[in-house]
């Protein structure tokens, strides 16, 4: 059975990979970082003891930070498919924390790729870069578009992204970068922005809130649904060439646009329940991302089926369901043969 590596399994993305993977026949590895209570309610339907015979999802305590234990970690593992989609990825929090942001995201994704280099895998590798690393460049941005990037976030991807491409020239690494455009679903963190939408839709329907405050809603984005976007991730890995790909609906919507979506859902007005607060603004905006996926379409046979309505619409019906299950986390299982 082919075994794969995953940091930041704990995540939405990480979630759905696993998913995916297991699926597929793979024993499944993943990175937790230790602390004091579990954050593994993503993966807990799909975690079996470890001390079963048929167990093949296993979990291990490291960190990013840590390249001794990394290096140990994958010495042991011997994995043939590396997924490093570990990161600070808040990208209003890294003006708060740019220093954490940097160290985690950017020189992280260097100790993983050092530690593959120092104990002479063979396997491939996956970065989760971000749109974020195009910042104010005019859309639709595809592989050949340049960077801009407009927050310490997306710097730190952005390093992330240059040093992925530098181990994949300097030392023939099969190392590619998935440059995906915002992709959501009902496991996303609640204080981004699309979930934290959604969870507020459920509550103001429900009568347990009034209004739910926000940002700039002029911003533009091109949002997709997770579970597709962690299937591109994959078909990158069975390429025979390494590549890097964008991955995107190529269709913009406004944040307005995605509140209005969710809340005509339930049948609501969005305006009479948004409230506006200049905390969550960014020291500099980033107006306008739409992908260009038209080389995945063509050469990973990758398409997108769900876009910004359709996708408010999921995560509100999830969000509705978990309070209606007195607020445990909702985990949806999508069919993994077409992901919808």
């Amino acid at each position: 059975m082919p075994t794969a590596f995953i940091t930041g399994i704990t995540g939405q993305d990480g979630s759905y990979l696993a998913e995916l993977l297991l699926s597929k026949g793979y024993v499944v590895h993943g990175l937790v970082r230790r602390a004091s209570s579990f954050n593994t309610w993503r993966i807990d339907h799909i975690y079996r003891d470890p001390h079963d015979p048929d167990a093949r999802l296993l979990l291990h305590y490291g960190d990013l930070t840590d390249g001794i234990r990394l290096m140990r970690l994958l010495a042991d593992i011997r994995p043939d498919e590396v997924y490093n989609l570990a990161a600070q990825s808040h990208v209003r929090v890294s003006f708060d924390e740019p220093e954490h942001t940097g160290d985690v995201t950017a020189i992280g994704t260097t100790r993983l790729l050092e530690a593959i280099r120092q104990t002479g895998l063979q396997c491939r590798f996956y970065q989760a870069s971000s749109s974020e690393i195009y910042g104010s460049t005019s859309p639709p941005q595809n592989e050949q578009s340049p960077f801009h990037p407009r927050s310490p976030y997306g710097i730190a991807k952005l390093y992330a992204h240059w040093i992925t491409r530098n181990y994949r020239e300097a030392y023939g690494l099969f190392a590619v970068n998935g440059i995906l455009f915002n992709h959501e679903s009902p496991r996303r963190g609640q204080t981004f922005v699309t979930r934290k939408i959604t969870r507020a839709v459920a509550r103001i329907h429900r009568g347990e809130q009034d209004c739910v405050y926000l940002g700039n809603l002029d911003a533009v984005r091109d949002w997709g649904y997770a579970p597709e976007y962690v299937e591109g991730m994959w078909r990158m890995l069975q390429a025979p060439v390494p590549e890097d790909f964008v991955l995107a609906t190529g269709a913009g919507h406004t944040v307005g646009d995605f509140a209005e979506a969710a809340f005509s859902h339930v049948g609501l007005n969005w305006r009479d329940h948004i409230a506006f607060d200049e905390r969550y603004v960014r020291p500099t905006e980033v107006d306008d991302l739409v992908g260009d996926a038209s080389s995945a379409n063509r050469v990973l046979d990758w398409r997108p089926t769900i876009t910004a309505p359709r996708l408010a619409a999921i995560m509100v019906d999830a969000d509705i369901k978990s309070l209606d299950s007195a607020g445990e986390p909702y985990i949806d299982r999508p069919d993994v043969r077409g992901w919808v």
